[in-house]
Parts: structure tokens; sequence; C-alpha cells
């Protein structure tokens, strides 16, 4: 299972608002609410969603710096040799109250002006299966508690 290839959405809440310096990003203010990241792991999918669920010390991705002040409630993930994260980002981008609250965020190896969406409420998975199509009802929905 280690080798599996795939793309995941993490939701993550933060229950007050507050700056997070993200790396090279500098001090972000983020509001209270709920974030979508979405990212994919072409080598080890189910490694890389237990690094953000568990959170770590070595802060690599930019979700690393949001985890350490977020809990993770939700991972919505696709076993797929494509990657598909551009693709879900500009699916997610056209969902309800979805702005983009950080350029550049995870976004940093593509053309996406960012890889992570604020929601005030939870992002349902059951509108981003339909947004998605046919591939949505292969989508894996896992719950964490805050």
């Amino acid at each position: 299972m280690a080798h599996v290839k795939g793309t995941y959405a993490i939701i993550l809440h933060l229950g007050k608002n507050t700056v997070i310096t993200v790396g090279k990003l500098g001090d972000i203010p983020f509001t209270a609410g709920y974030y979508l990241y979405i990212g994919s792991a072409l080598n080890s999918l189910f490694p890389r969603i237990e690094r953000h669920v568990r959170g770590s010390n070595r802060l690599h991705w930019h979700v690393d710096y949001l985890r350490q002040e977020a809990g993770v409630i939700e991972v919505w993930y696709l076993v797929s040799d494509e990657r598909l994260e551009c693709t879900w980002y500009r699916i997610a981008i056209q969902m309800p109250t979805a702005p983009v609250p950080v350029s550049g965020f995870g976004s940093s190896g593509c053309r996406c002006q960012s890889h992570l969406l604020y929601f005030p409420s939870v992002p349902s998975i059951e509108d981003f299966r339909l947004m998605v199509g046919d591939a949505g009802k292969n989508l894996v929905r896992c719950e964490y508690s805050d």
C-alpha cells in the first residue's frame, strides 16, 4: 500500500482567527473556519495522508504550517495514477463560499493560484462528487475528530 498513487483533499478546522508564518510565504492571517487543502501523492498516498492527519514537527509543505494550528476533520481521496490536484482545485473553486485565502499556498509546482480554499462551514463531499462527475463516485471519505 506504500506505493499507491492518488489525489487527496484535507478538510481542516481552525477554531480562531490567527496569524501563521507559512515558510517563504511569510506571516498570513487566517480566519476561523474550514479550509480545504488539495494535494497529490504519486508514490505514497496513504503515508502522505497519515502524515498530514498526524501532523509533523518537520515543516515541509505549506499545509504543515496550517496543520500546527488547525485540526483535520475529514480527508477525501481517490486512488489514481493520474495527478488530479489541479483539476480538483479548478472544481473546488467553483463551490459556494470558496475564496482563495492565500495565493501560492501549495501550488508552487503548478500554475494554480492556490491549492487551499476557505469555507465558513464544512464543505460538502456530496457537492464535490457531483462536480467531479463519474470519477466522483469513487471518492473515499474518512472522518476524524478535531
